[in-house]
């Protein structure tokens, strides 16, 4: 492995699917390299487009990055589970209904990459680095395999649900729903803070941005949690026994998660995120965990340090507000934070870098089109233009009276007397000239256009000498030399005997030892002429 650039295993692999002409297996293989950073924005981002296009398979996608886990190197491994976390935050929601409705998870719960150090990388940088990464890789996949399996619960992404008082979704969730949706939400919480890094841990790029992502959950997860916890204490004393006592048991643990993800922030500040990114965290008052347990006492018929007297009741009617209060605030901080776009590379650039970039390049295109001049217009700069667009030069007038010529268009019309002038021998096959028409100059009305067609014609290799020359041009037919009337006579016979009399017909003999080509003249009494 190297610590900078592609090693050779990765640029054999790219080259391979190359070939095949395997194109998101190459960008899955370049998203997963050995190199020792991030997945670089480039690769992330055209897998993301992917899983937007429908021609894409998203099972085979899915199946790409599982492999890529299965590798021996802890980079490979550690990248193909960032760029599966990455779309799942940012890609389409068919990749993650893929995952949480299929088996393929991610079996790391052994991985150890024990490789660099028994081949003596103790002493070479990032030697080390593969055995103190395991663990973390472990913990994350863990996280993600939970991520699937709260979407499969939940047929919803917990960090993408709306979050607020008015249109928050566990904010207006009712009683029973909400019982049963705090527990999904608090165990992938708990398998989010159980990746449990400090600040030293955080020593290359690639926990680095596994870490970032992790944060950016960690904010929507807790505000979401938060939204539930308010609900359920406005609903908690008109719970019967059996749903105060889970609700309790609920908020229990939703204090003990609250301290945990505090010491996850100061590792986030620590790492160098801006202390005005991070979310302040507003404990509820402890007085309102005895009255909620008063209450559920009161509820089971056991005996309680005091009555309940109006007074106890107005008392925690107080508490409850006062504590809702302070995690209204804790709901407002992450929900702001949650909501900035900060951390968010969805578009993959700033909204405010985007606008100035693109009024730059307007700026820069309107001061282009100011200095460069029409071509088309007058003086040396269109002149010179003139001379080297040959769009904008004009014919020759020469050339403007010389006929062109169409071999797609119609044939001029021809007169009959031409066409019955014909010889048999003149045409011998019927086949004529395909080309005599467009050529003939007979058809054209001006004497210069005709004289520019007899011009043609006799160039023409065609007209002459070969054959097939169309009876429409006497010229070429008077110098055929294809064959002569004399040839054509002895081998067809003279259709017109000099023997011939009268108005008699030329006749078929038939007799033996005549010739199919031997015809005799009838006179006018019907005897044969000998």
């Amino acid at each position: 492995m190297t610590m900078a650039g592609q090693t050779i295993n990765d640029r054999l692999l790219a080259a391979r699917h190359s070939l095949a002409g395997q194109g998101l297996a190459k960008s899955v293989c370049k998203a997963t390299t050995e190199e020792c950073i991030g997945p670089k924005k480039k690769h992330l981002d055209y897998l993301v487009h992917c899983t937007n296009e429908p021609n894409v398979s998203i099972p085979h996608l899915a199946n790409l990055l599982i492999e890529r886990s299965q590798n021996a190197n802890w980079v490979v491994v550690y990248k193909s589970l960032i760029t599966t976390h990455h779309l799942m935050a940012y890609g389409n929601e068919r990749f993650m209904q893929y995952l949480a409705s299929s088996n393929s998870t991610f079996n790391l719960s052994s991985f150890l990459d024990k490789g660099t150090v028994q081949d003596g990388g103790m002493g070479v940088p990032g030697g080390r680095m593969g055995y103190d990464m395991s663990p973390f890789i472990r913990r994350y996949a863990k996280y993600l395999n939970e991520k699937s399996l709260s979407y499969r619960a939940m047929a919803f992404d917990f960090c993408k649900v709306k979050r607020g008082k008015e249109e928050g979704s566990l904010r207006s969730m009712n009683a029973e729903k909400l019982l049963k949706t705090l527990p999904v939400l608090q165990a992938q919480l708990d398998a989010l803070l159980e990746f449990d890094c400090q600040s030293n841990d955080l020593s290359n790029g690639v926990i680095n941005m596994s870490f970032m992502l992790l944060f950016r959950d960690l904010i929507r997860l807790f505000a979401c949690y938060n939204d539930g916890i308010i609900n359920l204490l406005e609903k908690y004393f008109d719970m019967n026994k059996k749903h105060a006592r889970d609700a309790l048991d609920l908020y229990k643990k939703f204090l003990v998660r609250m301290d945990r993800v505090g010491e996850f922030l100061k590792v986030a500040e620590n790492v160098g995120i801006d202390k005005g990114d991070i979310p302040d965290l507003t404990k509820a008052p402890s007085s309102l965990l005895d009255a909620l347990e008063q209450h559920l006492a009161t509820l089971e018929g056991r005996k309680v340090s005091a009555a309940n007297t109006p007074t106890q009741s107005s008392s925690n009617q107080r508490n409850v507000k006062s504590a809702v209060s302070a995690l209204s605030s804790t709901s407002s901080a992450f929900g702001t934070a949650a909501a900035s776009s900060k951390f968010d590379t969805t578009n993959g650039i700033d909204e405010q870098l985007k606008a100035q970039v693109l009024a730059e390049e307007e700026a820069a295109m309107n001061q282009y089109k100011s200095k460069v001049s029409s071509p088309t217009s007058s003086g040396a700069a269109g002149a010179s233009a003139a001379l080297t667009n040959p769009f904008l030069s004009s014919p020759p007038a020469a050339q403007a009276g010389q006929p062109i010529v169409d071999l797609f268009g119609a044939a001029s019309a021809q007169p009959a007397a031409a066409a019955a002038a014909t010889k048999a021998s003149d045409d011998l096959l019927q086949l004529g000239n395909p080309f005599a028409d467009m050529f003939d100059a007979s058809g054209g009305g001006a004497a210069a256009a005709g004289a520019t067609g007899a011009a043609l014609n006799a160039n023409n290799l065609w007209m002459h000498n070969n054959g097939f020359n169309g009876a429409s041009v006497s010229s070429a037919a008077a110098t055929n030399a294809f064959v002569s009337d004399s040839n054509f006579s002895s081998v067809f016979g003279n259709t017109e005997p000099a023997g011939n009399a009268g108005d008699g017909t030329a006749k078929y003999d038939g007799g033996a030892g005549s010739s199919p080509f031997d015809w005799g003249a009838t006179d006018d009494d019907g005897g044969a002429a000998q």
